[in-house]
């Protein structure tokens, strides 16, 4: 009995090889976890991995999109349709296949065209994947035609600023240019070397592209590019054709000296023909005799009042006197071998791009001899044959001129006259051309504009 008892007392106490089995047990249960978590976060990863993968290939489907659109521009400028019958602006959807032709996902496209004041066109890309249909990634990206209402001034010729001259804005030259003002943006000019001649205080020496006192010199490059001028007749012509429908205003000739323009600031315009003219003598550049010039507007006829004119065309087949104050979007063209006369100030009703006026003259963009003391004209200006300039009269000066937008001048242009040592005159002793930044892609109607599209503003719009 003793040892039975003994034999069940030891099996029921001896509890060693439970330990072990517990051991096992809870060993397979956490590595089974750990696997089961370690396996889940990798699938996890791979999947993240995966979807980031898809985003990105969506992203770079989007910008394929994008790059597509402006490689068809490149060959219609004209088209916003994707080449479709239609004028709705999308969406036009696209396969998108990898580099050995395999379909992989979708570029979806929205156009907008540039309204009627604009050359800006609007882009919108959406891409995606085939594996992730609802991975998508959305692009814009705003084009545009840079106008030569780019530059704060633009001559196809040789050109002097004083040193009381101050730029604000890129200013470029087909010649060479003596800069003694200030700027503070790109001086551009399309030659090496020139010879510098008389009227610009030299006496016909070679001198570099750019020179002068002037500066900074950082912003000095030559040579570069030259501008093509020859794209303005067109222009005008077709200012002349637009003008002569039922949305432009087109003036005959006046049987007089021609026409004074005033602008309102409601909108209208106020006409007078020009009946008589004052006259003065003076000289112009390079002139080596008196000139008798009859640019002063004396008296008038009666007013005919117009509305700004719904296309912002306005044609006039005579010398044309213009100035006031401004409210809305307009381009005034003048017939052959005529000019334009600003005879008191032109005046924006506020400089946000919503008003605007160019003045674009076959001929001369002239300063009369009774302009005023201090003169602002808020205007883009081209002179397509002659010049923007003042004449010189002897002993005619004035203090203070400001130019709010451009000036693009064919021949010599100059507001002010230099003794040889350096006095003004004649003209204006202190000249300031400021660039208007709404003009680059938003020109008066009709300015001639460039024949590539600059991309202006790129951005992810996020969901």
């Amino acid at each position: 009995m003793i040892k039975i008892s003994f034999f069940k007392n030891s099996f029921k106490f001896d509890c060693r090889g439970n330990i072990m089995i517990f051991a096992v047990i809870f060993g397979v249960i956490a590595t089974s976890v750990v696997t089961i978590a370690i396996s889940s976060y990798a699938i996890f990863e791979n999947r993240a991995s995966l979807s980031k993968h898809n985003r990105e290939q969506a992203f770079q489907i989007a910008e394929a999109g994008i790059d597509y659109y402006r490689w068809h521009l490149a060959h219609d400028k004209a088209d916003y349709y994707d080449g479709n019958s239609s004028s709705t602006p999308g969406p036009y959807v696209h396969e998108y296949q990898d580099k050995d032709g395999n379909p992989i996902g979708y570029f979806s496209l929205v156009i907008t065209p540039p309204v009627s004041t604009s050359t800006i066109i609007l882009i919108e890309s959406t891409g995606w994947v085939n594996d992730q249909p609802n991975s998508r990634r959305t692009i814009k990206a705003r084009l545009g035609f840079p106008a030569m209402t780019d530059y704060s001034f633009l001559t196809k010729t040789d050109v002097w600023i004083g040193d009381t001259e101050v730029t604000h804005g890129k200013f470029h030259a087909n010649g060479g240019i003596r800069f003694d003002g200030t700027g503070d943006a790109p001086i551009t000019s399309a030659v090496e070397t020139y010879i510098c001649k008389a009227h610009h205080g030299c006496g016909w020496v070679s001198k570099p592209g750019i020179w002068g006192t002037g500066g900074p010199t950082l912003y000095w490059e030559y040579p570069v590019p030259a501008v093509d001028f020859n794209i303005v007749t067109a222009k005008l012509a077709n200012i002349k054709y637009t003008a002569d429908s039922d949305e432009g205003l087109y003036l005959t000739s006046s049987g007089q000296q021609g026409y004074r323009l005033q602008f309102t600031a409601d909108g209208q315009i106020n006409v007078n023909k020009v009946l008589t003219t004052d006259c003065h003598d003076g000289y112009d550049v390079d002139a080596s005799h008196k000139t008798l010039f009859c640019i002063d507007a004396k008296t008038f006829d009666t007013t005919t009042t117009y509305n700004m004119p719904t296309n912002g065309y306005i044609y006039v087949d005579d010398t044309v006197w213009v100035n006031g104050i401004v409210n809305g979007r307009a381009t005034i063209g003048t017939a052959e071998d005529k000019d334009i006369i600003i005879n008191d100030d032109i005046i924006y009703v506020a400089k946000d791009g919503n008003h605007v006026l160019g003045l674009i003259s076959e001929q001369n963009i002239l300063l009369p001899y009774h302009s005023p003391e201090d003169l602002e004209v808020d205007a883009a200006i081209l002179a397509q044959n002659g010049a923007a300039k003042r004449y010189y009269y002897s002993g005619n000066t004035k203090d203070s001129l400001l130019i709010y937008g451009c000036v693009i001048s064919n021949g010599t242009w100059t507001w002010s006259w230099v003794s040889g040592g350096g006095s003004i005159v004649s003209g204006y002793e202190y000249t300031n051309s400021t660039y208007d930044a709404n003009l680059t892609y938003s020109p008066p109607p009709g300015f001639p504009v460039g024949s590539e599209y600059n991309i202006i503003s790129w951005e992810e719009i996020k969901p």
